[in-house]
């Protein structure tokens, strides 16, 4: 076995066995079935595990992840998790969570920096990222503005589309329409202090 897969082996045996030590019976009550309160939506960069930067247990938090966040109205895979965790877990609250540092958002923001292209996208990554350069080129350049102040713009500008793309879901807006708690944020994961930024774009019945 490569050194590389062994040792999550070995680490997986290690935390299974300090779980048990510490709260005995807990896998047995996990095996029984899950009810988070949050589902979150996060970019699939290996820096930012939902329940590490949250100090969450398992069952604490349903997870969507994908490049760079984003939450496509046409997406079936999105909108299965999403109505699998608002009608099936009773989930309250959506987090669209982006961060600082991500490299979607970068390769977006270079390409928008070139007239767009003639051909359709031909790669299923190229696909995938190419609302997000739209929403670049959309953004322009800002006067005086560094690159990093620009990709820093693009992550949380991603994140606020991602939000309203929820919002928008047939499921979200019946939801609220019977009144139903269910909440979507917007957060920001500062990559280079390890902290969450809340973007204050939250939304609700009749919020």
């Amino acid at each position: 076995m490569d050194s590389a897969i062994a040792r999550l082996f070995t680490a997986n045996a290690q935390w299974a066995d300090a779980v048990t030590h510490a709260e005995p019976g807990f896998f047995e009550e996990s095996a029984k079935g899950q009810s988070p309160k949050v589902l979150w939506i996060g970019c699939s960069d290996s820096r930012v595990p939902e329940s590490v930067i949250t100090a969450s247990k398992p069952g604490d938090i349903f997870v969507h992840r994908n490049i760079a966040n984003q939450f496509p109205v046409d997406d079936d895979s999105a909108l299965a998790v999403l109505t699998y965790a608002v009608e099936h877990l009773g989930v309250e609250h959506v987090a669209v969570v982006g961060h600082t540092q991500c490299g979607g958002a970068a390769a977006c923001y270079q390409a928008a920096q070139e007239p767009p292209a003639a051909e359709a996208p031909a790669t299923p990554l190229a696909r995938w990222i190419a609302p997000l350069i739209d929403l670049a080129r959309s953004l322009g350049p800002g006067a005086h503005e560094s690159t990093a102040h620009a990709l820093r713009h693009l992550v949380e500008a991603n994140v606020r589309k991602q939000v309203d793309n929820i919002c928008a879901t047939p499921l979200i807006t019946n939801a609220w329409a019977a009144d139903r708690k269910v909440w979507v944020h917007g957060f920001v994961y500062v990559i280079e202090e390890g902290t969450l930024k809340d973007l204050g774009v939250s939304k609700g019945p009749r919020a």
